[in-house]
Order: C-alpha cells, then sequence, then structure tokens
C-alpha cells in the first residue's frame, strides 16, 4: 500500500478495469466527489498477493475486493480489478470489511474450496487471521488517508501562502481564497461576502435580504444568482451559523427543506453547499459560500480545510486592509506636510527690525506646533510706520484648526490695512468669524500696534492670554513689581457678533520688554501632570534680565523655550507654542 498510487511503474495493468479507475465512483445520489476504495490504497499488489499465497497455503480462496465488490487480480504486469458486475459470494463464504472514516473501501471475502477437506477449527483459525487482516489494514488506510488529508491542507495553505501576498486588494485576496478553495475541495462555484468594513458590530442577519453584506468574489455562479439579494436558506440560518463559527452543509440542496425557494437552487444547478465564517480576532468579517453542482458528501478533512482556508483568508483580508489604509494614511501625511509647509510659510519670515522704520525695535517670535499643523499664529503687519503686532489662538489642533487660523489671519490683515481704531477692527474680525463658523470654532486674538517713535502701545485683546509687559530699571534688577499685564479687549472672537471690544494704551520706555504668548506655553506640563503656568513664566523673565539686562528679543525668547523644554522634558505637548518679544531700545 501507498499513497504513491494504484499502478506499478513501468506497467500496465493486463485486460479488465485500469488501476485506479474504481476511485473515480460516484458520489452520493450520482455527485461527482470521486468515491473511496481499497485500489486508491494499493501500489505494487503486495496485499494481492498476500491473499493469493494464504490460498495456496491454507487450501481456501482468500480474495481481496473493492468497494463494488469487484475482485482484485494479480499478474505478472501488476494488479487489475475483474471487468463486469461483481460475482455474488459463494455459498458459505465469508466477508470481512475494509473501513476507513466509516466508510467500507472493500473487502477480503474466505470460501471453500470444493476438494477442501480441511477441519472446521483451521478455516476458523484462518478467519481470525483475515479478520486481523482486514483490521491492520483499515488502521494503516485510515493513517495514509489523514496523512493525505494533512497533505493535502498543508499543500492549500502553502499555495495560498504564496499567492497571497501578491494580491494587495481585498477582492483579490478573496478571489484567491475562493479559486484555492474551489480547487483544493473539488467544488463547481461559490462567491465570497464581507460585513461592511466600517460596521461596528455584525448586525442579526434576519430577514428576506442580504442586503448587509457585500459581495467581493466569486466564480462559477450567474450574474442572475449573484444580482438576487434573496437568502439562500430560511431565516438565513446558513449566514448566521457562519458568522457564528460553524460550518453551514447542505448535501443535497433541491431536497433541504430549509432552502428558502428550492426552485432558485434547481435553475442554478446546485447541488450541495458548505458555508464558512471568516473572523479575525474573534470579530465576524465575512462569509465564504461553496458549491458544487450535484450532491455530496463532505468529511472531516474537507471541513478543516475550508476552516484552515477561510481563517488564512480572513488574515489576508486584514493585511490588505491594513496596507490599504497605511497607504492612505500616508497620502493624508504627504498632504499634511505639505499643508504644513504653506502653514509656516503664512507666518512672517522675517522680523521687521531690520528696516528704517523699526530700526530702534529689537522683535524675535517662535512657533512650535503640536502637530503638523496648528491653530496658533503670530504676524508683523507694517501700518505706514507704525507696526502691528498681533498673536491669536484657535480652538482645536490639527487641519481644522490651520483653517481656521488661516481665516482669522487674512481677515486681521484685510481689516487692520483699512481700520484705524483697533477695537473696530476686532469687531469686524469678529463679526466675519461669527459669519463663517459654527458655534464652538472661535479663537483668541491680542493685536498691538506700536508708534515706535512715541513708544505707545495701543492694543486691544479678545480673550486671550494677556502679553507680559517688564519694566527694566537702570540701576537695579527687574523685579514682580516691575511688570504689568495687557488684558484690556472683550471675549473671543467667533461666538457673539454683537460683542463691543475696547483698546487701550500702554507708554512703554527704553529697553521695556513684552512678551506675547499663547496659552500652549502656561499649559505645557511636566510627567508629574503639573502646569508650566502663569508665575514660572514670569519667573523665567526675570531671572534672564536679572542676569542679563540687556538681554535681546533672540536671547529671552530662547531661554522661555529652554526653560519649558526643561520642565516638560519629553512629555508631548499637549498645545501649540508661540511666543513673541519685543523690546524697544530707544526712542529714534
Amino acid at each position: 500500500m501507498s499513497s504513491s498510487g494504484v499502478t506499478v511503474p513501468g506497467q500496465t495493468p493486463p485486460s479488465g478495469e485500469r488501476a485506479g479507475e474504481s476511485a473515480k465512483a460516484a458520489g452520493p445520489d450520482g455527485g461527482a466527489r470521486p468515491g473511496l476504495s481499497i485500489a486508491d490504497f494499493l501500489s505494487d499488489g503486495s496485499l494481492v498477493r498476500l491473499c493469493d499465497e494464504l490460498t495456496r497455503l491454507a487450501g481456501v480462496r482468500v480474495e481481496l475486493l473493492d468497494a463494488k465488490g469487484r475482485a482484485i487480480r494479480i499478474s505478472e504486469r501488476g494488479w487489475f480489478i475483474e471487468q463486469g458486475e461483481p460475482a455474488p459470494l459463494p455459498e458459505g463464504a465469508a466477508s470481512v470489511p475494509l473501513m476507513v472514516e466509516g466508510r467500507r473501501i472493500g473487502a477480503f471475502t474466505v470460501s471453500v474450496f470444493a476438494s477442501d477437506e480441511s477441519d472446521v477449527e483451521s478455516r476458523q483459525s484462518l478467519s481470525r487471521v483475515v479478520s486481523l487482516l482486514a483490521a491492520t489494514t483499515s488502521e494503516l488506510c485510515e493513517r495514509e488517508l489523514d496523512l493525505r488529508h494533512r497533505v493535502k491542507e498543508a499543500s492549500a495553505l502553502y499555495k495560498l501562502s504564496t499567492m497571497l501576498p501578491r494580491a494587495t486588494s481585498v477582492d483579490r485576496v478573496l478571489q484567491v481564497a475562493l479559486e484555492l478553495a474551489l480547487d483544493v475541495l473539488e467544488l463547481d462555484c461559490g462567491g465570497v461576502v464581507l460585513v461592511p468594513e466600517d460596521t461596528e458590530e455584525v448586525a442579526e442577519i434576519k430577514g428576506t435580504s442580504e442586503g448587509d453584506l457585500v459581495l467581493m468574489a466569486s466564480k462559477g455562479l450567474s450574474d442572475k444568482w449573484l444580482a438576487d439579494t434573496r437568502p439562500l436558506t430560511k431565516d438565513r440560518l446558513f449566514d448566521r451559523l457562519a458568522i457564528s463559527g460553524e460550518l453551514a452543509i447542505s448535501e443535497n440542496l433541491p431536497e433541504d427543506d430549509r432552502v428558502f425557494e428550492p426552485e432558485r437552487v434547481v435553475t442554478e444547478r446546485l447541488g450541495a453547499a458548505i458555508h464558512a465564517g471568516l473572523a479575525f480576532q474573534g470579530r465576524p468579517i465575512g462569509v465564504m459560500r461553496l458549491y458544487a453542482r450535484s450532491p455530496r458528501t463532505f468529511d472531516e478533512s474537507d471541513k478543516r480545510v475550508l476552516r484552515s482556508i477561510a481563517s488564512q483568508a480572513a488574515v489576508a483580508v486584514q493585511q490588505a486592509r491594513l496596507i490599504k489604509a497605511q497607504e492612505h494614511d500616508q497620502r493624508i501625511q504627504r498632504q499634511l506636510m505639505l499643508a504644513g509647509d504653506v502653514q509656516r510659510r503664512m507666518l512672517p519670515r522675517f522680523v521687521p527690525a531690520t528696516t528704517t522704520d523699526f530700526k530702534n525695535l529689537d522683535l524675535a517670535a517662535r512657533y512650535i506646533p503640536s502637530f503638523e499643523l496648528g491653530g496658533d499664529f503670530y504676524d508683523f503687519i507694517g501700518l505706514t510706520g507704525h507696526l502691528g503686532i498681533a498673536v491669536g489662538d484657535v480652538v482645536g489642533k490639527g487641519v481644522a484648526a490651520a483653517l481656521l487660523m488661516s481665516a482669522v489671519r487674512a481677515s486681521l490683515r484685510a481689516h487692520a490695512q483699512g481700520v484705524y481704531d483697533l477695537d473696530e477692527v476686532i469687531s469686524r474680525v469678529n463679526i466675519a468669524l461669527c459669519r463663517d463658523t459654527l458655534d464652538n470654532e472661535f479663537a483668541t486674538l491680542w493685536y498691538g500696534v506700536l508708534d515706535p517713535v512715541r513708544l505707545r502701545l495701543t492694543y486691544c485683546s479678545a480673550g486671550h492670554e494677556p502679553p507680559i509687559i517688564v519694566r527694566v530699571p537702570q540701576h537695579r534688577a527687574p523685579g514682580p513689581a516691575d511688570i504689568d499685564e495687557l488684558a484690556i479687549g472683550g471675549m473671543v472672537v467667533g461666538i457673539d457678533r454683537s460683542q463691543r471690544y475696547q483698546r487701550a494704551v500702554y507708554d512703554m520706555h527704553p529697553g521695556d520688554v513684552l512678551v506675547a504668548y499663547t496659552d500652549g506655553v502656561t499649559d505645557a506640563v511636566n510627567f508629574d501632570r503639573q502646569k508650566f503656568g502663569k508665575k514660572r513664566l514670569r519667573t523665567c523673565i526675570l531671572e534672564i534680565l536679572k542676569s542679563n539686562p540687556k538681554a535681546t528679543a533672540a536671547e529671552i525668547t530662547e531661554h522661555i523655550h529652554w526653560s519649558l523644554r526643561q520642565f516638560a522634558g519629553l512629555a508631548p505637548r499637549p498645545d501649540d507654542e508661540t511666543i513673541v518679544v519685543m523690546r524697544p531700545w530707544a526712542k529714534p
């Protein structure tokens, strides 16, 4: 016996049915599923020769029959199966069946020659020997069949694993898995449906429509069948069984009383069905439906192979979806990088301190977004010999905040050029923002205009963090009493279009320090969840002015940034950070 085949290498069976033809026996009810016979396990005919040798030694005929009851003979050229209908057993003959997986694959028969005079005890002893031989043969065939099943399963999974890496889309993955399952199980047609990817939970699959499933792959089924949304079984029993993790099987669809409309099955020429669920990490994602054109049975090997293919296909589907999602994320990331570059170009590229009008001003700024796109902004606006300074912070972060920031900046620039009163400028920005945004979209804004000759700062705050003014005395180090805040103004812009704003004036002295910032500075946290806070901000400004009263705006900005990083370390930034520092040195 061997799994290599049924003919002797290099030989042709003599007259009679060719070796191996018995393996093509019809399945149940005329189906095309191959039957199983002892002939499928014979190679060189040793078992047939053993029967002949027992016949010679015992004087009692011992024969090997195939699954159809036909005798298997041996000749000089190999073994063969006798043609024609099987002969009836002689009177007094005994038959010992060969059983594999509960199916009869053949038998040993023991019949007495007419001239036989052996005693009853000898014949009984021979019967026991044949029975033991049948049991041993059945056991060996069972093991070999199991080995074949496992080789078949391993080959299918290997083939699937080599094909799936080339199938990067979900529909291609499922088409490959479907075709392989049909090939391995020797079935004729089928399809694969998936639960929509954006569905959080699998709905209760009932009713008379399959609208909650999406067809992803098919083979051998008519367009009419595929377009029909009516379920195969009543209450969609097969789909519900598959989704729950069971195999849904019908070995004779036209006669199955669970089928919803049997005439559809007959029209489509479907004889048997087996459905398996696709699940990933316990979450059902779809169903693989396979069909045979004729009724047939499904053994444990078929079930095991299908479960393995369905499991691997589900993993491959999730992998393909992940690859698709990663590609989508990469495209978004590239767009965010481009948008971030555009946003950074909207910020002032140079401080205006080097121009003739503002040569007595020392200015510096730093902007650090928490994401690729941020909601903070700062701006320097030239106004016919005066300098406008703006710092803003829109609600939220990311793309939405960046778009809103652009709108606020554009509106401020547009109104700042044509309106003298700062409170009116902020009021118009507020009205424009209320008109174009939702109730939960707003921004804080501080806007000041400095006369560089008189060092008079006119400003208006719209719910923004008040900038800090530090007056630096000439003969001593500055202290907390030398700090003022610029908080006059009104509420945030973008909420109440009827809001009225106030403006205020602050006369600066040479050497004073103005620090405008967003709440991302004071809201920075360390690993103990402590905030940096306004007190620490004031302290670090005073520290650098005590150690270096002539510190430049850039040095002050760098010191604030260094103090923030020393405090927060590598803790994630909860918000964008913006710092603008201005220091007038003298009146022109």
